[in-house]
């Protein structure tokens, strides 16, 4: 269920991989400590998606390759989530409830991705990271990630 130090996959988004040249490795837990892990991941873009689950979750995402996300503890404390189209399943907390990571396969990102909820991150305030938008809300992945977020109602010709 969980990445470990083995795990590999295809390249994620250039603006968060720990490909590009920026990343560096952060601790992250959930809010009772339960679940910790390690990421090397560029926390100078950060996302946020428009989808019901990250709107209603407050997510600050880091996409990430599978490869540069350890679970370091509570894996037998994780319960996840899987909605929809099945993009992504979504893991928590089950102690205090806490939404820490999301695994998924999705081209437009480069195939398999981690994406952390960076406000999961020990040493990083989300409130001063750049921040791009995508829009999973209408399944818009081909038009990438923007500045500006994306509205959450139905656009027309929005691609």
């Amino acid at each position: 269920m969980t990445t470990t130090k083995d795990d590999t996959a295809r390249s994620g988004h250039d603006a968060t991989v720990a490909a590009n040249g920026h990343a560096k490795k952060h601790l992250g837990s959930c809010h009772c400590g339960t679940v910790r892990f390690q990421v090397e991941v560029d926390v100078n873009t950060a996302s946020r998606c428009n989808c019901t689950i990250c709107t209603k979750t407050a997510m600050t995402g880091g996409i990430v390759k599978p490869s540069a996300f350890v679970l370091l503890s509570g894996e037998e404390s994780l319960g996840e989530y899987v909605w929809g189209r099945r993009i992504s399943r979504c893991f928590f907390c089950k102690q205090c409830a806490i939404h820490c990571f999301a695994r998924g396969h999705l081209e437009q990102l480069g195939g398999d991705y981690v994406s952390v909820n960076l406000n999961c991150l020990d040493d990083v305030d989300v409130n001063t990271l750049h921040v791009v938008h995508w829009d999973g809300r209408h399944n818009n992945w081909a038009s990438g990630p923007r500045g500006t977020p994306w509205p959450v109602t139905e656009v027309s010709g929005a691609k």
